[in-house]
């Protein structure tokens, strides 16, 4: 730790990158998390796990150091398990063999295209779009992740591992859904792995409660790691002393290739085909590649500025940029697609990552330990990865979280629930769309009642309007203007209005034809002249030459 803590103190005074001490300590955190998500997912995928891997490298070398979050970890995604999945079968074309040569070369050209077109949307200043995403939808989307997490680790949890780690589909690949997989992992337990999750949620559970947390001396050593090491350690035990408990099928722990060895470090890494330039089904790739990747980084980072305990903003468009070189690299190297990873960087925040020399140093992290240390690592029981994975899964869906949201009223909460119901029974992607879509339905119906209110006060009326009257509202005014009698006087009120279109000055015309022969007498009230003069412009209508 002394060693790494001068290296930093030198790159410091050469780059101005500021580091804090807790960052060692969030890194490895951020690494035992990354680990099995890198793998699970390049195996979901279909690609090697040298794939995974080079792809989780990327992100926190590359990605973590041109980024401009501070928190924000980045590597494979699970929400592109599907898109890579499917993208190899249509670049083999049905051919097996293709899947293993040409496939992976062509398919890193798509991920290097992906990466440029990403840096292209940057320097365009494309990425502000993401502060048109609702607040609850972020939210929503942080507690499924948190749900899918829960869900997704359980069986792992109890030594069933049927099911990969990065499989975030409701259908899995083996037939069963996110709950009915459950249902069959308890039906397959293995003691050992089942008491080794159930200590390691214990574990964390224990740590995070404030007698503990005022003892500083015991939070130097992570609970995560902690977990990682107890849990090597029971099962090393139970082989010595107990070898029918010990979980030796190598099923249920982490497999990584000896990669510094002759025989597995030959024919390790994919580069991407230069003829497949050519091809459309590789730019078509490409360009799904980029607008998923570019969204949920997008709404990755959103998600993690609002976890950050010191609420720093990420500039959009650098990130982009950032992910964009983050592809351009992983795809060279034959690494999957790379985005900033909610789950990795709200295990950033909650082990008390700082700055972004956490997301850095977990690149270092995986680098040394696939280079150097795959048989340690090759040691670690998936249960204990899981219990890791679910806790942090609970820290993103506490229940404060929902209630926090029920007290906002239904606007906020609607949309927030079906992006959490809509992301488990489907994917990430789909989910926040739908979501999106239930956020501003909600928010443009909200806008309707607000836009124009009636007030009645002993038949004479009031028509209020507020800053914007478009012919989204046109309805509404109609129907306002409907419950105005006969013989009454009627006020219209455009002081707080900003902006009228067309289509409500029509209206409000035909209403002015309708009052004469009603004999409803109108006047209008307008802030002031130039306010008068900005409102109606030169729009031509009848009422108009009637305003005083």
């Amino acid at each position: 730790m002394g060693i790494v803590h001068v290296y930093m103190e030198f790159f410091h005074s050469f780059t101005g990158m500021k580091f804090n001490t807790k960052d060692i300590s969030a890194s490895i955190v951020v690494f035992l998390v990354a680990l099995p998500l890198c793998l699970g997912i390049a195996h979901a995928s279909g690609v090697p796990v040298i794939n995974g891997l080079i792809a989780g490298i990327v992100g926190g070398l590359v990605v973590g150091f041109v980024s401009g979050s501070h928190v924000s970890v980045s590597g494979p995604a699970a929400g592109l398990i599907t898109l890579v999945e499917s993208s190899l079968r249509d670049l083999s074309g049905g051919n097996p063999a293709a899947t293993a040569t040409h496939a992976l070369q062509a398919f890193a050209m798509a991920v290097v295209i992906a990466g440029v077109l990403q840096i292209l949307l940057g320097l365009l200043k494309v990425g502000k779009l993401a502060d048109f995403i609702p607040a609850s939808v972020i939210k929503g989307m942080l507690a499924a992740i948190g749900l899918l997490l829960i869900l997704k680790q359980v069986p792992h949890l109890v030594g069933w591992d049927a099911d990969d780690f990065g499989d975030e589909g409701f259908i899995q690949h083996d037939g069963q859904t996110t709950f009915s997989e459950i249902m069959v992992a308890f039906n397959h337990l293995t003691p050992m792995a089942m008491f080794i999750g159930v200590m390691g949620l214990a574990i964390q559970f224990l740590w995070d409660t404030p007698a503990l947390k005022k003892m500083g001396w015991l939070q130097l050593l992570p609970a995560p790691l902690l977990v990682v090491l107890l849990g090597v350690g029971v099962n090393a035990w139970a082989i010595q002393n107990n070898p029918s408990l010990s979980i030796t099928d190598h099923s249920h722990l982490v497999n990584i290739p000896q990669f510094l060895r002759s025989g597995d470090g030959q024919s390790l890494l994919t580069f991407p085909s230069i003829g497949s330039l050519g091809s459309m089904v590789v730019w078509v790739i490409a360009i799904k590649i980029t607008l998923i990747a570019s969204i949920e980084s997008l709404l990755s980072i959103e998600a993690s500025d609002k976890i950050d305990p010191h609420k720093r903003v990420t500039p959009p468009n650098r990130e982009l940029i950032a992910q964009g070189l983050g592809n351009t690299v992983s795809g060279l190297f034959g690494g999957i697609p790379v985005t900033a990873v909610i789950v990795r960087s709200s295990a950033n925040v909650n082990a008390g990552g700082m700055t972004k020399w956490s997301a850095i140093l977990h690149g270092v992290w995986l680098t040394v330990a696939v280079l150097f240390f795959p048989h340690a690592l090759n040691l670690i029981p998936n249960a204990a990865l899981a219990a890791v994975l679910i806790y942090v899964g609970y820290k993103l869906a506490k229940p404060s979280l929902i209630q926090s949201e029920w007290k906002k009223g239904r606007v906020s909460f609607m949309p927030f629930v079906i992006t959490i119901v809509s992301i488990l029974l489907s994917d990430l992607l789909i989910g926040i769309l739908i979501g999106m879509a239930v956020a501003f339905y909600f928010i443009i119906r909200s806008n309707f009642h607000r836009s124009i209110n009636l007030v009645d006060l002993d038949n004479n009326f009031m028509v209020r309007f507020q800053q914007q009257a478009t012919f989204l509202n046109k309805s509404l005014l109609k129907t306002l203007l409907d419950r105005i009698p006969s013989n009454a006087q009627v006020i219209m009120d455009l002081t707080h209005c900003t902006f009228m279109d067309a289509d409500i000055l029509d209206v409000i015309d035909d209403f002015q034809v309708k009052a004469v022969e009603r004999n409803i007498l109108i006047s209008y009230e307008f802030l002031n002249d130039a306010q008068k003069t900005k409102l109606l412009g030169d729009l031509n209508c009848n009422f108009i030459s009637k305003i005083k």
